[in-house]
């Protein structure tokens, strides 16, 4: 039981001009989910944050209206112009002031920070009862990161950056991740003594290390496991790196569960995404967002299941298969070449290939619903035109547009009658040939 209530502060306001894109470094995203996204809601599963203030800057009305609606606990604070991370910090001061509690401070580009790695962060300040911890890490090549330098006693006494340390300080290996946890009522007064007598001519939050040692305060660090959890976002170089760890990591826990995953290398599934035993995840196979998939269960290959998709046992999703925003009950088939959106399909439900949920309407821009009920099924290249009910045991024959409700154990066709016209493709070759045989 920590002894302080906790507040974060996130940085988000760069631009990221590595990225080379007129979006905010912190809104790409990875599985669709936004960079900004993974960090909060880490901070928020650690169960220890009461509230979040999101430092915003470059597009700032972008970021504020992703962070306002999904996170209602996190407030935007805006930094104009952008001064360096200890400007940053500095910003939410107002809104803290008096607060005798715990802040950290996170970087909104580090989609692969754990809410167990900052918990245990949090409470390994708590328990030494620090007045300023710094997570740090170990690399055996620490180029672009600041160093943590220490005296001859071996007490952390600075931070600092590689373009302002000594060939002797670029030699040390251990590195800032970035990640600090404050004792706000003993520190908050180093952001008002904050120098900008550096290269950048910016005030870095590493700063507050020094004043908190020449103030003797009790100056930690945490010495981080899994480096790959700082990795931090400049490029699209690096945002397909961290998919891929992401990724790995996501993969290595289900298969560990007892999904068979044939190639791993190829199948792409959000972290968010439960997987039952037993099911089967085919090559090229690309799962986003939050979503349920029971046992026994075969997906793709060349399946994509989009966010909100609630699957049941003994489940078969063919390939070239979308799925999104959907519940599929047990053993119902969805076979291949077909979209099946904004729907609910009962159990023994058999979706022919080719079959298509029409469920947006482009001129009311509205969504709507497809219900399909127990034991009915559609034949190849049907459309559904939403809102619609196919009722139990019904039949929808090939190559229909169904707009109506169909009742129960009733069969829609909606096609026009065959018809053949006999020797027409004969008298088409003789008139091209000009009625030479």
């Amino acid at each position: 039981m920590l002894n302080k209530n906790v507040k974060s502060i996130i940085l988000a306001a760069g631009k990221g001009t590595r990225m080379k894109s007129d979006m905010p470094k912190v809104l790409h995203t990875i599985f669709n989910k936004p960079l900004l996204g993974y960090v909060i809601e880490a901070v928020n599963n650690t169960d220890l944050v009461s509230e979040n203030f999101v430092i915003v800057g470059h597009e700032a009305e972008k970021v504020e209206k992703f962070v306002n609606d999904n996170y209602s606990n996190a407030k935007c604070i805006l930094q104009s112009p952008q001064l360096g991370t200890g400007d940053a910090v500095n910003k939410a001061a107002p809104f803290i002031n008096g607060f005798d509690g715990y802040v950290i401070v996170v970087c909104g580009d580090t989609p692969l920070i754990t809410a167990e790695t900052l918990k245990n962060f949090v409470e390994f300040h708590d328990n030494n009862e620090a007045d300023l911890t710094v997570m740090s890490a170990i690399f055996d090549n620490p180029k672009n990161y600041g160093r943590i330098i220490r005296d001859k006693n071996n007490r952390f006494v600075a931070i600092v950056e590689e373009k302002d340390a000594s060939p002797e300080q670029k030699a040390v290996k251990e590195i800032n991740a970035g990640i600090y946890c404050i004792s706000w009522k003993s520190v908050h007064e180093a952001f008002n003594n904050l120098q900008n007598n550096n290269a950048q001519c910016e005030y870095y939050l590493t700063d507050i290390v020094k004043w908190s040692v020449e103030h003797n305060l009790k100056v930690q660090s945490y010495i981080l496991d899994n480096k790959d959890e700082i990795f931090g976002i400049n490029s699209k170089v690096q945002l397909a790196q961290a998919t891929k760890i992401l990724n790995k990591k996501s993969l290595i826990r289900l298969m560990e569960e007892g999904v068979q995953i044939v190639d791993p290398d190829s199948t792409y599934i959000s972290p968010e995404t439960t997987i039952g035993a037993d099911t089967l995840i085919l090559p090229n196979v690309y799962i986003t967002g939050r979503n349920t998939i029971g046992t026994h269960c075969k997906i793709g290959p060349f399946s994509h299941i989009r966010d909100g998709a609630v699957i049941g046992n003994n489940v078969r999703i063919g390939n070239f298969v979308e799925i999104k925003k959907s519940t599929i009950k047990d053993n119902t088939n969805v076979s291949h070449l077909s979209y099946v959106g904004d729907s609910e399909l009962g159990s023994k439900v058999n979706i022919g290939a080719g079959t298509i949920t029409a469920n947006y309407n482009p001129i009311s821009k509205v969504k709507s619903k497809t219900i399909i009920k127990d034991g009915a099924n559609t034949g190849s290249n049907s459309v559904l035109v939403a809102p619609v009910t196919i009722n139990e045991m019904a039949s929808v024959a090939a190559g229909s547009v169904i707009t109506k409700d169909v009742e129960a154990y009733s069969l829609a066709v909606s096609r026009s009658p065959l018809k053949i016209i006999p020797e027409w493709v004969k008298r088409k070759i003789e008139q091209l040939s000009g009625g030479i045989k």
